[in-house]
């Protein structure tokens, strides 16, 4: 009886959160047209509506721990569902994303996506996509902001193990700037497929900052450790054993 509950409640939550996308969406539309503090306002505005939602309408806290960035600097995350690109985005001053091309075509959402600053790439072409920001990095060309990206390139369910993509290592490099790394125990609670949320509390940690100028071979395997063994612990908190051993 209680999981019935739990996903009746979960439903309606979903259909709310995009209602609100659409509703948001249109409202600060015109505004966002003229105006990139208009897009990221928006955005932001909607992060936080899903997030104080799911407290009360599924049980689903969420909590940022560390230190915020707000300065220019690489977000390097660790993805397991949609809620995690919410808490972290409503969380910095002037997120941005490397997004998927296709978006760049959907009503709204695309448009906004543009203003903010994201980079639209081709989903299989990372590679080119990589040289591209590369290329636009290089020549001053992208908006001020906080890149948040996703080292293992998709959406990793809580005990799963993906690489990560020395893609990564090419944009910070480039950029010259800081990498945060930050790690999450959100996929516990909201799987990356279905309908069903469950109460708990969600986390987005951001870690310690890794200086600019580091090697390939170092940051790849200090980002790759701090992240996944700080998920780990979360997913643990949260009442999950990840299984699995880190390399």
């Amino acid at each position: 009886m209680g999981y019935a509950i739990q996903w009746v409640r979960s439903l309606i939550f979903n259909v709310q959160m995009y209602v609100a996308m659409l509703v948001m969406g249109i409202v600060f539309f015109p505004w966002a047209l003229v105006s990139r503090r208009g897009a990221l306002m928006a955005c932001q505005t909607y992060c936080r509506w899903v997030c104080w939602t799911a407290g009360w309408m599924i049980g689903l806290r969420t909590e940022v721990r560390g230190t915020v960035p707000t300065d220019e600097v690489m977000i390097a995350a660790k993805h397991q569902s949609f809620l995690d690109i919410l808490m972290i985005y409503g969380s910095v001053p002037a997120g941005k994303f490397i997004m998927k091309r296709e978006l760049m075509w959907a009503p709204i959402l695309g448009q906004y996506a543009l203003r903010i600053g994201c980079v639209p790439v081709n989903r299989g072409k990372r590679g080119a996509a990589i040289k591209r920001m590369i290329a636009d990095v290089a020549a001053g060309t992208q908006i001020a902001g906080q890149l948040i990206i996703y080292s293992q390139g998709t959406r990793v369910a809580p005990g799963a193990r993906k690489p990560y993509k020395v893609g990564t290592y090419a944009l910070y490099k480039q950029l010259g700037q800081p990498c945060v790394p930050a790690a999450t125990n959100v996929g516990v609670f909201w799987p990356r497929h279905g309908i069903y949320r469950k109460p708990g509390t969600a986390v987005v940690e951001f870690l310690a900052p890794m200086a600019a100028g580091m090697s390939q071979a170092d940051f790849m395997a200090h980002l790759e450790t701090v992240v996944e063994t700080r998920s780990d612990d979360l997913m643990r908190e949260a009442g999950f054993e990840p299984d699995g051993v880190h390399h």
